[in-house]
């Protein structure tokens, strides 16, 4: 019995230490989780940018499409259009040449019908009974219906010629719509070209912009790991800086074709992100760099949707709200480089315990009073930022997410 109780007491340590061990691991594998959640993709920027882009790509093959589909119908239309041009202007002689006989069948038949009239009337007056006004009569009445059969032709000509005048007038008429529906299609044609060149000098804008923007934000992620790594803060690893370049040359190539799927969704790569060495923030939080910020970019692993590079940003951006702001430190440490350079404006990287260490970048300004080996205190001005400030934590060659220091 005693045994029994001696064993309960030796174990009960080991229970409480193995049950406080349990709980250790569930927090800190929430927190990981939380943690994984957190790695955000591109800055909203870009990312507008580059879907504005993928969206007029669509435009632009959109109106291919319906240009190729009007050059088609233009040319099953083009021979009966040279066709109906040469009819229309036959159907406008014939037209012209009747209505000039009809013109003078007109003025003929006017003039019968008054002759008609007049002989009908003096056939209508007495005659006296001799052989020489029977005669005058019989002569008279002879041209009286001749006047008459000779009007009656020339009548029915007329309708003839007004039917075959309005018949011809419906061809012409059918002719010019289906000529002037063809040239409509010509100015549609023209119209889209115009659309089409208009668009794509858009678009090669767009992406020379974009391109721009995105290997200026790798070149201060080089040169940013260049100067740590001058620093021995990081270590660079040599075959995979080979593969990002290669990537890059390749992706940046001349003769790579813009992809034509649907808007890609950025997202985070969680496999990608397990190649950097990434460590978690372990102590207490501590104040911003800036009192009033924005982030503009995110810690984390994305791809860009346009060029598909893998990217890995172990920095985050802030953007101040307002003007030449004033930037702190935010741990106590000891100033180790204070320089201005080529690609990322002014840079101060602090040093700090537990080789724990802060890098501030594209500082607008270095406050006169810091220099290297200075030593100085938890929210201690170093500078000032005009646009945005690149900052970067790191501890021992690892990556921290900047964030958790202050949020």
């Amino acid at each position: 019995m005693i045994r029994l109780i001696l064993i309960f007491i030796l174990t009960m340590p080991l229970l409480a230490v193995k049950d406080d061990i349990d709980k250790k691991i569930v927090k800190t594998s929430s927190t990981l989780n939380q943690f994984g959640k957190n790695y955000q993709s591109l800055n909203k920027k870009m990312a507008y940018t580059a879907k504005a882009i993928l969206k007029q790509k669509k435009e632009l093959d959109k109106q291919s499409k319906y240009l190729k589909k009007l050059k088609q119908i233009l040319k099953t239309k083009e021979k009966s259009y040279t066709i109906n041009n040469k009819k229309l202007l036959l159907l406008n002689s014939s037209q012209q040449k009747l209505q000039d006989k009809q013109k003078k069948v007109e003025e003929e038949l006017v003039f019968l019908i008054a002759k008609t009239i007049t002989l009908s009337l003096i056939v209508q007056e007495e005659y006296t009974v001799d052989t020489n006004s029977l005669i005058e009569f019989e002569v008279l009445k002879s041209i009286l219906k001749s006047s008459k059969d000779k009007a009656k032709k020339l009548n029915e000509i007329f309708f003839t010629n007004a039917k075959d005048i309005a018949l011809l007038n419906k061809s012409r008429d059918d002719l010019k719509r289906a000529i002037d529906d063809i040239d409509m299609k010509r100015a549609d044609v023209i119209a889209v070209q115009r659309a089409n060149k208009k668009a794509l000098k858009k678009l090669n804008n767009n992406r020379y912009s974009y391109k721009m923007a995105l290997k200026k934000l790798l070149a201060k992620q080089d040169s940013l790991k260049k100067t740590l790594a001058g620093l021995n803060i990081i270590r660079i690893d040599r075959v995979k800086k080979a593969k990002e370049e290669k990537a890059r040359k390749l992706a940046f190539s001349s003769r790579r074709k813009l992809s034509n799927k649907n808007l890609p969704v950025v997202k985070q790569h969680g496999s990608s992100y397990k190649s950097i060495k990434t460590k978690r923030y372990k102590g207490s939080k501590t104040i911003a760099p800036l009192k009033a910020y924005t982030i503009s970019k995110k810690y984390g692993t994305y791809v860009d949707p346009i060029y598909g590079i893998k990217i890995f940003n172990e920095s985050i951006s802030l953007k101040p709200k307002g003007r030449n702001i004033n930037v702190r430190t935010v741990f106590n440490g000891k100033v180790i480089y204070a320089d201005k350079t080529a690609v990322l404006n002014n840079i101060v990287i602090v040093e700090h315990r537990n080789g724990l260490h802060t890098i501030y970048a594209n500082l607008s300004k270095i406050s006169p009073n810091i220099r290297k080996g200075q030593k100085i205190k938890k929210g201690y001005i170093i500078g000032r930022v005009k646009d945005e400030l690149i900052f970067e934590v790191t501890q021992k060659s690892y990556h921290i997410n900047p964030i958790r220091l202050f949020q």
